[in-house]
């Protein structure tokens, strides 16, 4: 039996498995199975009021978990289906309130990745498939991180490579008259006005209603303390955190220099200057760091440009308040 098969059999069983995707690697389960769901919020440490993502094998099997599929969601399907977008709908009355986290709407994707496409098609059914780790930490962007988070608790990971595009999906609302960006995404919204038009798009607003994965506010954090700092009080912090004794590290943009010259003490760690790579090695760079026991990674802030919504979202959930770190410091 081929690894497909072995997976979709289990999945059947009501097993879970670790399921690359184009985003993240995500914890599949049967989404008709409520214990095998149940246990997946068991695995992740998973509060049971936040939703999870149904992933079908094909659009046409949408009208099967939502009330009403609009003429918005047909267009943006046929656009970006497969691919990194999550629809939120009106859900079926039948949909388990496992899945919808008691609300009355539903999370609905289709991945662009073959070994996950295969799954879906060879298990004949959708899957719920949250990113594999545990809950408000990194996100997995390849088997083996899978394995270093879960372990035994997952009981079979297929290796699907390096995801392609390291951060998840893109998830927009579609309950009200305009669309609405619940998290920025994979999936730029230059990309979703060139099908909805310019300007007809509403962007995160804080508390994501409904609730949706990755909105709380502390998310996607590594064990290292992170705090986000502008790219000319970098090298300030900096100091300030090695003269208190810190163990300190730095991750910027390569093309960014500090002004004052580091000490040799300072770790610093350079990312790509597009948003497209940047988000494509955070995840992977932020479990590099971890591994080495800093005391605190301080990050360049990111530019304030549509285009850099999701990296910017997911380094701002990962990091605690500057003011507090300041006041540590001083007081050190």
């Amino acid at each position: 039996m081929d690894a497909v098969s072995h997976a979709a059999d289990l999945l059947r069983q009501g097993k879970l498995i670790g399921l690359p995707t184009e985003t993240v690697y995500g914890l599949a389960a049967d989404a008709s199975n409520p214990e095998a769901i149940r246990r997946i919020f068991t695995v992740k440490g998973r509060p049971p009021s936040h939703p999870l993502i149904v992933h079908l094998a094909d659009p046409t099997h949408a009208s099967a978990w939502a009330a009403l599929v609009p003429e918005s969601a047909l267009q943006l399907m046929e656009r970006f289906w497969p691919g990194p977008l999550t629809l939120v709908l009106p859900a079926r009355q039948d949909v388990p309130a496992e899945i919808t986290g008691g609300q009355d709407s539903i999370a609905l994707r289709m991945p662009n990745h073959s070994v996950a496409l295969s799954v879906l098609r060879q298990f004949g059914g959708a899957l719920v498939a949250p990113s594999a780790n545990r809950f408000g930490h990194v996100s997995p962007t390849c088997a083996q991180h899978v394995r270093d988070s879960l372990g035994s608790a997952v009981d079979y990971v297929l290796d699907g490579g390096s995801c392609r595009y390291g951060l998840e999906s893109t998830i927009v609302s579609l309950l009200q008259d305009r669309p609405q960006i619940l998290r920025p995404g994979a999936l730029s919204l230059r990309e979703l006005e060139s099908v909805l038009g310019a300007g007809q798009i509403t962007l995160p607003a804080g508390h994501s209603t409904p609730r949706v994965p990755g909105s709380h506010l502390s998310h996607y954090a590594p064990r290292t303390p992170v705090y986000v700092i502008p790219a000319d009080q970098l090298a300030t912090y900096a100091h300030t955190a090695l003269n208190a004794r810190r163990q300190v590290g730095v991750l910027k943009r390569c093309d960014t220099v500090l002004e004052r010259s580091p000490s040799s003490a300072l770790l610093q760690f350079c990312m790509p200057a597009t948003p497209q790579l940047y988000g494509r090695e955070l995840y992977t760079r932020l479990r590099e760091i971890d591994r080495l026991g800093l005391d605190l990674l301080l990050v360049e802030s990111v530019p304030v440009h549509p285009d850099w919504l999701a990296v910017q979202d997911r380094l701002e959930r990962a990091s605690g308040k500057l003011d507090t770190l300041t006041a540590e410091l001083l007081a050190a």
